[in-house]
């Protein structure tokens, strides 16, 4: 409990869940450029570029599950941080929910792009 009464430590701590939520995106939308760069590649030099392609093909889905799983722990430290806030530090009507449902959405939206991806390779 951090004894504040404060309104603003529930705010700063959901600014730096929505932080993590643009860093997860960016990841994974690097991880996507990044996979299919190898297809790129794979079309402009069709003979010398299988391990080329198979390298771009596991960096990107690496970095997409990072994201993904980044994207969960972060909900979950958040979850931990408003449990020990006082009620007075949470104004009355907030849905803590938002914040929390945003992060888990873009989660699971990067597992189904790993499996999406991971189908497609070849």
């Amino acid at each position: 409990m951090s004894y504040l009464d404060d309104p603003r430590v529930l705010f700063a701590a959901e600014r730096t869940l929505l932080a993590w939520n643009r860093t997860a995106v960016a990841l994974i939308a690097l991880g996507f450029v990044i996979e299919r760069f190898g297809m790129f590649i794979k079309i402009l030099h069709a003979a010398d570029a299988a391990g080329q392609r198979q390298m771009s093909f596991i960096i990107g889905l690496v970095l997409i599950a990072f994201a993904s799983i980044m994207s969960m722990l972060s909900v979950i430290q958040f979850r931990r941080l408003v449990k020990r806030l006082s009620s007075d530090e949470i104004p009355e009507g907030y849905m803590l929910w938002c914040g929390t449902i945003t992060n888990v959405v873009i989660a699971v939206l990067g597992v189904m792009l790993i499996a999406y991806l991971a189908r497609g390779f070849g």
